[in-house]
C-alpha cells in the first residue's frame, strides 16, 4: 500500500477510494458491512465523523489519526467544535432521574402539570 497519503481532501478521498478499490472493498460494501446507508459513509468527505473514519481506517490497516491528522486529537480522541455536548446533557438526565425531580425551568409547555396530574391519579 502506497503510504504517501495525500494532504489535499479531494485527493485524499479519492486515493482512499483506489486503496479500498484495491483490496477487494468500495464505499457501498463497507456501508452494507456496517449497516449504514452509502450517505453516512459519504460524510466523513465533508466533515468529521467518528465512526466511520475509524471503519474506513480500519479496512485499510490504518488508524484514522493517519488518514485525517486534523480531525484527531494526539491522544487518539476526536477534535469536536463542541466536545462532549451529548454526554453532558446524558449526565444531567441521568441526575435528574436519580433524584427523581424535574428541572427547575419549565419549557413552556403543560408536561408539568400532566406530570402531576398522573402522579396524583
Amino acid at each position: 500500500m502506497n503510504n504517501e497519503i495525500p494532504i489535499n481532501p479531494s485527493q485524499r478521498w479519492e486515493w482512499l477510494k483506489y486503496q479500498l478499490r484495491s483490496q477487494g472493498c468500495s464505499l457501498r460494501k463497507l456501508s452494507d458491512e456496517l449497516g449504514v446507508t452509502g450517505n453516512a459513509v459519504q460524510m466523513a468527505k465533508y466533515t468529521p465523523y467518528p465512526r466511520m473514519e475509524r471503519a474506513i481506517a480500519k479496512k485499510l490497516g490504518l488508524t484514522p489519526q493517519v488518514i485525517w491528522p486534523e480531525r484527531w486529537n494526539q491522544d487518539g480522541t476526536p477534535c469536536r467544535e463542541r466536545p462532549n455536548r451529548a454526554e453532558t446533557l446524558s449526565t444531567k438526565l441521568k441526575t435528574a432521574k436519580a433524584q427523581n425531580c424535574l428541572y427547575d425551568k419549565d419549557s413552556g409547555s403543560n408536561a408539568s402539570t400532566h406530570r402531576q396530574m398522573v402522579r396524583e391519579a
